[in-house]
């Protein structure tokens, strides 16, 4: 797999989730899931590999000050969901978001999120483990423990994937810096939040 297979079965799954009744987040993650676990053990392998690669490409301070605004705070574990909803997006949203995070104030989903006072815009566990729970059906049902140390085999021990660079720290909660540095987010979340 390739990285513009990897995008292709993201784009594959969003398509396959778009008609689903169910809420949006978990439609994809189904999707995606259902995608993987008809390719075999290596795609499934080698998909995580690129997932990997680029979530811990945008684990940086102005990412996470981003999903700080739409999640009306972002935890650590919380960061890890919000850049797996950002890849969940696409690679249009993920690469333009990747270059400038303020980018995401223009996201229609971000903008709903904003005007319902919701703050699970983005934010998708599942993702997370969508190649864990395909490699389980592939595998009959073996445990998550089988996919972890199958990996480990075919990419060696696993690395954060997360730089050393985070970028430039700064204080999440100081509005006129978040204004500053995300304006756009800013206006929708801060604004709207009476900060």
């Amino acid at each position: 797999m390739n990285i513009d297979e990897f995008w292709a079965v993201i784009e594959t799954a969003r398509t396959d989730a778009a008609s689903a009744p169910e809420d949006p987040g978990q439609a994809f993650a189904s999707a995606l899931v259902e995608r993987l676990a008809a390719t075999s053990k290596q795609t499934v392998l080698e998909y995580q590999q690129w997932f990997d690669q680029l979530h811990g490409a945008i684990y940086r301070w102005d990412v996470w000050a981003a999903g700080y605004l739409i999640g009306g705070g972002c935890s650590d574990d919380a960061f890890t969901d919000f850049r797996a909803g950002l890849i969940s997006r696409g690679r249009e949203w993920y690469e333009r978001a990747a270059t400038a995070p303020d980018v995401l104030a223009q996201h229609p989903d971000v903008i709903a999120a904003a005007a319902e006072g919701s703050d699970e815009a983005l934010f998708n566990e599942s993702v997370n483990y969508a190649a864990v729970y395909a490699y389980e059906r592939i595998t009959g049902g073996e445990d998550a423990c089988t996919f972890y140390d199958d990996y480990d085999r075919f990419c060696g021990p696993r690395a954060d994937h997360e730089p050393a660079d985070m970028g430039e720290n700064f204080a999440f909660d100081d509005a006129a810096e978040m204004q500053a540095r995300l304006p756009g987010l800013a206006r929708l979340f801060l604004e709207h939040r009476g900060a």
